[in-house]
Protein backbone atom coordinates (compact mmCIF):
# COMPACT_ATOMS: atom_id res chain seq x y z
CA UNK A 1 0.00 0.00 0.00
CA UNK A 2 1.09 3.56 -0.73
CA UNK A 3 0.32 5.86 2.21
CA UNK A 4 0.52 9.64 1.70
CA UNK A 5 0.62 11.49 5.01
CA UNK A 6 0.20 15.19 5.69
CA UNK A 7 2.72 16.61 8.15
CA UNK A 8 2.54 19.93 10.05
CA UNK A 9 3.30 23.07 8.04
CA UNK A 10 4.96 24.58 11.10
CA UNK A 11 3.56 23.74 14.51
CA UNK A 12 4.32 20.11 15.49
CA UNK A 13 1.17 20.17 17.62
CA UNK A 14 -0.86 19.95 14.41
CA UNK A 15 0.33 16.39 13.78
CA UNK A 16 -2.49 13.86 13.78
CA UNK A 17 -2.59 10.64 15.80
CA UNK A 18 -2.73 8.76 12.49
CA UNK A 19 0.53 10.36 11.36
CA UNK A 20 2.28 9.45 14.60
CA UNK A 21 1.11 5.85 14.42
CA UNK A 22 2.01 5.54 10.74
CA UNK A 23 5.59 6.76 11.34
CA UNK A 24 6.13 4.41 14.28
CA UNK A 25 4.72 1.38 12.46
CA UNK A 26 6.28 1.99 9.04
CA UNK A 27 9.07 -0.19 7.68
CA UNK A 28 9.76 2.05 4.68
CA UNK A 29 9.42 5.83 4.56
CA UNK A 30 10.04 8.07 1.55
CA UNK A 31 10.93 11.51 2.91
CA UNK A 32 11.67 14.74 1.06
CA UNK A 33 14.47 15.63 3.48
CA UNK A 34 15.66 13.00 5.94
CA UNK A 35 17.12 15.59 8.33
CA UNK A 36 13.88 17.56 8.53
CA UNK A 37 11.99 14.32 8.96
CA UNK A 38 14.28 13.41 11.85
CA UNK A 39 13.64 16.78 13.50
CA UNK A 40 9.89 16.33 13.09
CA UNK A 41 10.03 12.97 14.84
CA UNK A 42 12.10 14.51 17.65
CA UNK A 43 9.55 17.32 18.00
CA UNK A 44 6.76 14.74 18.14
CA UNK A 45 8.61 12.68 20.73
CA UNK A 46 8.45 9.52 18.64
CA UNK A 47 11.07 7.11 17.31
CA UNK A 48 11.00 5.21 14.05
CA UNK A 49 12.69 2.02 12.86
CA UNK A 50 11.85 2.38 9.17
CA UNK A 51 14.35 2.61 6.36
CA UNK A 52 14.18 6.23 5.20
CA UNK A 53 14.56 6.76 1.46
CA UNK A 54 15.30 10.19 -0.01
CA UNK A 55 12.42 11.28 -2.27
CA UNK A 56 12.42 14.86 -3.57
CA UNK A 57 11.76 16.75 -6.80
CA UNK A 58 15.26 16.19 -8.15
CA UNK A 59 15.20 12.39 -7.86
CA UNK A 60 11.46 11.68 -8.00
CA UNK A 61 11.43 10.07 -11.45
CA UNK A 62 14.45 7.84 -10.90
CA UNK A 63 13.20 6.68 -7.48
CA UNK A 64 9.75 5.55 -8.61
CA UNK A 65 10.74 2.07 -9.83
CA UNK A 66 12.55 1.36 -6.56
CA UNK A 67 9.57 2.48 -4.48
CA UNK A 68 7.09 0.51 -6.61
CA UNK A 69 9.26 -2.59 -6.15
CA UNK A 70 9.08 -2.16 -2.37
CA UNK A 71 5.28 -2.10 -2.45
CA UNK A 72 5.13 -5.03 -4.89
CA UNK A 73 7.06 -7.05 -2.32
CA UNK A 74 4.03 -6.73 0.01
CA UNK A 75 5.48 -3.83 1.99
CA UNK A 76 3.69 -0.56 2.75
CA UNK A 77 5.42 2.70 1.88
CA UNK A 78 4.79 5.89 3.85
CA UNK A 79 5.45 9.14 1.97
CA UNK A 80 6.01 12.45 3.77
CA UNK A 81 7.26 15.85 2.64
CA UNK A 82 8.89 18.70 4.54
CA UNK A 83 5.51 20.33 5.22
CA UNK A 84 1.89 19.74 4.31
CA UNK A 85 0.54 17.14 1.92
CA UNK A 86 2.68 15.08 -0.49
CA UNK A 87 1.86 15.78 -4.12
CA UNK A 88 0.84 19.41 -3.63
CA UNK A 89 3.83 21.25 -5.14
CA UNK A 90 5.88 18.43 -3.64
CA UNK A 91 6.85 14.91 -4.78
CA UNK A 92 4.02 12.37 -4.78
CA UNK A 93 1.78 12.76 -7.80
CA UNK A 94 3.91 10.67 -10.17
CA UNK A 95 4.30 7.97 -7.55
CA UNK A 96 0.53 7.82 -7.07
CA UNK A 97 0.05 7.40 -10.83
CA UNK A 98 2.65 4.62 -10.93
CA UNK A 99 1.08 2.87 -7.94
CA UNK A 100 -2.38 2.91 -9.53
CA UNK A 101 -0.98 1.60 -12.81
CA UNK A 102 0.50 -1.32 -10.85
CA UNK A 103 -2.75 -2.01 -8.95
CA UNK A 104 -1.27 -0.84 -5.65
CA UNK A 105 -3.73 0.56 -3.14
CA UNK A 106 -3.36 4.24 -2.28
CA UNK A 107 -4.31 5.69 1.09
CA UNK A 108 -4.19 9.30 2.31
CA UNK A 109 -3.80 10.40 5.91
CA UNK A 110 -5.30 13.92 5.78
CA UNK A 111 -3.99 16.77 7.85
CA UNK A 112 -2.41 20.25 7.63
CA UNK A 113 -2.31 22.06 4.30
CA UNK A 114 -0.68 25.43 3.62
CA UNK A 115 -3.14 25.98 0.75
CA UNK A 116 -6.36 25.79 2.74
CA UNK A 117 -4.82 27.38 5.85
CA UNK A 118 -3.77 30.47 3.87
CA UNK A 119 -7.09 30.58 2.05
CA UNK A 120 -8.99 30.82 5.33
CA UNK A 121 -6.54 33.30 6.85
CA UNK A 122 -6.76 35.60 3.82
CA UNK A 123 -10.37 36.59 4.39
CA UNK A 124 -10.96 36.28 0.63
CA UNK A 125 -13.79 34.24 -0.97
CA UNK A 126 -13.49 30.52 -0.33
CA UNK A 127 -16.44 29.19 -2.33
CA UNK A 128 -14.28 28.77 -5.44
CA UNK A 129 -10.49 28.76 -5.48
CA UNK A 130 -7.56 27.37 -7.44
CA UNK A 131 -4.01 26.45 -6.48
CA UNK A 132 -1.34 27.60 -8.92
CA UNK A 133 1.85 26.23 -7.34
CA UNK A 134 4.97 28.39 -7.68
CA UNK A 135 5.11 31.27 -10.19
CA UNK A 136 7.95 31.03 -12.75
CA UNK A 137 11.32 32.17 -11.46
CA UNK A 138 12.33 34.45 -14.34
CA UNK A 139 10.76 37.89 -14.47
CA UNK A 140 9.54 37.87 -18.08
CA UNK A 141 7.96 34.43 -17.86
CA UNK A 142 6.45 35.28 -14.48
CA UNK A 143 4.89 38.50 -15.81
CA UNK A 144 3.28 36.56 -18.66
CA UNK A 145 2.09 33.90 -16.23
CA UNK A 146 0.29 36.51 -14.13
CA UNK A 147 -1.20 38.14 -17.23
CA UNK A 148 -2.73 34.80 -18.20
CA UNK A 149 -4.41 34.65 -14.77
CA UNK A 150 -5.65 38.25 -14.84
CA UNK A 151 -9.26 37.25 -15.54
CA UNK A 152 -9.34 34.09 -13.42
CA UNK A 153 -12.58 34.46 -11.40
CA UNK A 154 -11.59 32.11 -8.60
CA UNK A 155 -9.52 33.07 -5.57
CA UNK A 156 -5.91 32.13 -6.38
CA UNK A 157 -3.46 30.53 -3.97
CA UNK A 158 0.22 30.04 -4.73
CA UNK A 159 3.57 29.59 -3.04
CA UNK A 160 6.55 31.92 -3.45
CA UNK A 161 10.16 31.93 -2.33
CA UNK A 162 10.82 34.75 0.17
CA UNK A 163 13.66 36.26 -1.87
CA UNK A 164 11.40 36.55 -4.94
CA UNK A 165 8.28 37.80 -3.14
CA UNK A 166 8.70 41.54 -3.80
CA UNK A 167 9.29 41.13 -7.53
CA UNK A 168 6.51 38.57 -7.77
CA UNK A 169 3.98 40.83 -6.05
CA UNK A 170 5.04 43.72 -8.30
CA UNK A 171 4.36 41.58 -11.39
CA UNK A 172 1.00 40.56 -9.94
CA UNK A 173 0.13 44.20 -9.30
CA UNK A 174 0.83 45.08 -12.94
CA UNK A 175 -1.24 42.16 -14.22
CA UNK A 176 -4.17 42.36 -11.81
CA UNK A 177 -4.18 46.05 -10.94
CA UNK A 178 -2.91 47.84 -7.84
CA UNK A 179 -6.29 47.63 -6.11
CA UNK A 180 -6.74 43.83 -6.34
CA UNK A 181 -7.11 42.49 -2.81
CA UNK A 182 -4.61 39.89 -1.64
CA UNK A 183 -2.93 38.41 1.42
CA UNK A 184 0.58 37.22 2.19
CA UNK A 185 0.77 34.46 4.78
CA UNK A 186 4.26 33.92 6.17
CA UNK A 187 5.45 31.26 8.63
CA UNK A 188 1.92 29.95 9.19
CA UNK A 189 1.29 28.19 12.53
CA UNK A 190 4.82 29.07 13.70
CA UNK A 191 5.85 31.42 16.50
CA UNK A 192 6.41 34.37 14.16
CA UNK A 193 3.39 33.87 11.93
CA UNK A 194 2.61 37.01 9.95
CA UNK A 195 -0.50 37.66 7.85
CA UNK A 196 -0.64 40.87 5.81
CA UNK A 197 -3.83 41.72 3.92
CA UNK A 198 -4.63 44.58 1.54
CA UNK A 199 -4.44 45.75 -2.06
CA UNK A 200 -1.46 44.51 -4.04
CA UNK A 201 0.08 48.00 -4.14
CA UNK A 202 0.30 48.03 -0.33
CA UNK A 203 1.68 44.49 -0.20
CA UNK A 204 4.43 45.47 -2.66
CA UNK A 205 5.41 48.40 -0.41
CA UNK A 206 5.33 46.18 2.67
CA UNK A 207 7.44 43.43 1.08
CA UNK A 208 10.07 45.99 0.03
CA UNK A 209 10.28 47.38 3.56
CA UNK A 210 11.85 44.34 5.23
CA UNK A 211 13.99 41.28 4.74
CA UNK A 212 11.67 38.42 3.88
CA UNK A 213 12.31 35.06 5.52
CA UNK A 214 10.41 31.80 5.97
CA UNK A 215 7.72 29.94 4.08
CA UNK A 216 5.36 32.19 2.09
CA UNK A 217 1.89 31.54 0.69
CA UNK A 218 0.08 34.23 -1.32
CA UNK A 219 -3.69 34.49 -1.85
CA UNK A 220 -5.18 36.84 -4.46
CA UNK A 221 -8.82 37.74 -5.04
CA UNK A 222 -10.26 36.48 -8.31
CA UNK A 223 -11.29 38.72 -11.19
CA UNK A 224 -14.65 40.44 -10.81
CA UNK A 225 -16.07 41.80 -14.02
CA UNK A 226 -17.02 45.45 -13.92
CA UNK A 227 -20.79 45.69 -14.30
CA UNK A 228 -20.33 48.39 -16.89
CA UNK A 229 -18.41 45.87 -19.02
CA UNK A 230 -21.41 43.56 -19.41
CA UNK A 231 -23.08 44.22 -22.74
CA UNK A 232 -26.74 43.65 -23.60
CA UNK A 233 -25.61 40.83 -25.88
CA UNK A 234 -23.97 39.07 -22.93
CA UNK A 235 -27.07 39.62 -20.77
CA UNK A 236 -29.29 38.12 -23.47
CA UNK A 237 -26.93 35.17 -23.90
CA UNK A 238 -27.02 34.43 -20.18
CA UNK A 239 -30.83 34.59 -20.01
CA UNK A 240 -31.28 32.37 -23.07
CA UNK A 241 -28.77 29.88 -21.70
CA UNK A 242 -30.70 29.72 -18.41
CA UNK A 243 -33.95 29.26 -20.33
CA UNK A 244 -32.42 26.44 -22.34
CA UNK A 245 -31.74 24.65 -19.06
CA UNK A 246 -35.49 24.37 -18.58
CA UNK A 247 -36.66 27.35 -16.54
CA UNK A 248 -39.07 30.15 -17.43
CA UNK A 249 -37.92 33.51 -18.77
CA UNK A 250 -38.97 35.19 -15.53
CA UNK A 251 -36.88 32.73 -13.54
CA UNK A 252 -33.99 33.09 -15.99
CA UNK A 253 -34.01 36.87 -15.63
CA UNK A 254 -34.02 36.55 -11.83
CA UNK A 255 -31.10 34.12 -12.01
CA UNK A 256 -29.04 36.47 -14.20
CA UNK A 257 -29.81 39.41 -11.89
CA UNK A 258 -28.50 37.38 -8.95
CA UNK A 259 -25.40 36.26 -10.86
CA UNK A 260 -24.40 39.63 -12.31
CA UNK A 261 -25.72 41.94 -9.57
CA UNK A 262 -27.21 44.07 -12.37
CA UNK A 263 -30.43 46.04 -11.86
CA UNK A 264 -33.44 43.90 -12.75
CA UNK A 265 -34.72 46.65 -15.05
CA UNK A 266 -31.51 46.51 -17.12
CA UNK A 267 -31.81 42.77 -17.67
CA UNK A 268 -35.55 43.01 -18.38
CA UNK A 269 -35.07 45.84 -20.89
CA UNK A 270 -32.37 43.89 -22.70
CA UNK A 271 -34.74 40.95 -23.14
CA UNK A 272 -37.59 43.20 -24.30
CA UNK A 273 -35.29 44.68 -26.94
CA UNK A 274 -34.16 41.20 -27.93
CA UNK A 275 -37.76 40.02 -28.32
CA UNK A 276 -38.64 43.06 -30.43
CA UNK A 277 -35.68 42.52 -32.74
CA UNK A 278 -36.26 38.79 -33.19
CA UNK A 279 -38.09 38.01 -36.46
CA UNK A 280 -41.41 36.28 -35.92
CA UNK A 281 -41.90 32.92 -37.53
CA UNK A 282 -45.20 32.51 -39.39
CA UNK A 283 -47.17 29.55 -38.22
CA UNK A 284 -48.93 27.46 -40.86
Amino acid sequence: MLILAAVPVGNPGDATANLRDAIVQARYIAAEDSRKFGRLCADLGITYSAKVISFFEGNETERIDELIAIMQSAQDLLVVTDAGMPGVSDPGYRLVRAALENNIEVKVLPGPSAVTTALLLSGLPTDRFCFEGFPPRTSGTRATWYQELAQEPRTMVFFEAPHRLSESLADASVAFGDDRQAAVCREMTKTYEEIVRGPLSELVTWSNSKEMLGEVTVVIHGYTKDLSDISDAEIIEKVLKAEAAGISRKEAIAEVVTETKLPKRQVFDAMVAHKASTPKTDKM
